[in-house]
């Protein structure tokens, strides 16, 4: 028995990296065995910034195929991309006139958004949320697994769930957030979040070499200047990505032996690639499978879009009812 309806999604805008498999894509897959999962590559969401068409095309693709790579199960969950079920942006519109802008411009991630990219500070980033918002209840989801950096979202889902309610009555739950159980994993830069726009990433399908030479320069305790210095693993990113990807005998002893000088950072890095790339070379290999096997990929995003059309198209008929909206002209 499913435990519930599960929504989430992520952006096809170029390499998925690390941050966004341990933040997001390894819950994923563990939720699907036990609630009802749609998970959706959101690229209405990738056109609030400037792009190549033919790139976003070729992320999208790449984005369907690191998901089933990484372990997502179309046999246990709903895989599909967002504008393959236009009901989405109809009902965005909805929750547009349901949405005070000052609450807009208080989101934290469109004031970032607006301070990292000044020149196109569009309708799209602002009302970014309320997409979102379409996205999870159109399917009527009860659960969001989100990062903490992502609650706030939740919380205007819910807001504009009541208020819909309140006006049109009783139609939408009011989701909630499941946190991510892992703690964030910063860019290779060791101060902010790992982020394809700020080149600090660690992408889960770049080559052994690529992924090496940006742990070897990742920055660690930035106190420890010298070898013989004593680190403080707790200070340390490279540290939070030992405890995803190294056996807890490896973490206990770095843990020990970096406070104590007997261990290097440079020798600490090499036990993260390899206990990294233990993990992460049979996800490259699936991927490099499901590239040699295109139809398997697109059968499983049709199927997902089939599904997630049906259950749309019930609910906006549910909307329209209730909104006094009809899809044909009333006779008089």
């Amino acid at each position: 028995m499913k435990k519930g309806r599960i929504f989430s999604g992520i952006q096809p805008t170029g390499v998925i990296h690390l941050g966004n498999y341990v933040g997001a894509i390894q819950q994923w897959v563990k939720l699907m065995h036990d609630y009802d999962c749609i998970y959706c590559i959101v690229d209405y969401h990738a056109m609030t910034l400037e792009y190549e068409v033919q790139t976003l095309r070729d992320n999208i693709r790449e984005a369907a195929i690191t998901l089933l790579a990484c372990g997502l199960d179309p046999e246990h969950c709903t895989l599909f991309v967002q504008s393959r079920v236009p009901e989405h942006t109809e009902l965005t519109w909805i929750f547009n006139c349901l949405s005070p802008i000052g609450d807009l411009e208080r989101m934290t991630q469109f004031k970032e958004k607006s301070q990292q990219h000044r020149e196109d500070i569009n309708m799209g980033l602002l009302g970014y949320p309320v997409l979102q918002a379409a996205d999870i209840l159109i399917y009527k989801a009860g659960f969001v697994p989100v990062g903490e950096d992502q609650v706030q979202h939740v919380e205007l889902t819910r807001r504009i769930a009541r208020r819909f309610n309140n006006r049109f009555g009783e139609t939408f739950p009011e989701p909630q957030e499941v946190l991510t159980p892992t703690s964030r994993i910063m860019g290779t830069d060791g101060k902010t979040k790992m982020s394809k726009s700020l080149n600090n990433y660690i992408g889960i399908l770049e080559s052994p070499e690529a992924i090496w030479e940006k742990l070897r320069t990742s920055v660690t305790d930035e106190r420890r200047i010298r070898r013989t210095d004593p680190g403080d693993p707790g200070v340390c990113n490279l540290f939070t990505m030992h405890k995803v990807f190294s056996s807890p005998e490896d973490i206990a002893r770095i843990n020990r032996e970096c406070r104590t000088a007997e261990i290097g950072c440079v020798e600490c890095k090499k036990i993260l690639f390899n206990n990294m790339m233990a993990h992460l070379e049979p996800i490259q290999q699936k991927a490099r499978q499901l590239r040699d096997n295109p139809d398997a990929v697109l059968s499983a995003l049709d199927e997902g879009a089939g599904r997630c059309k049906k259950m749309a198209e019930q609910v906006m008929q549910e909307v329209r009812a209730k909104t006094g909206i009809r899809q044909t002209v009333p006779t008089v």
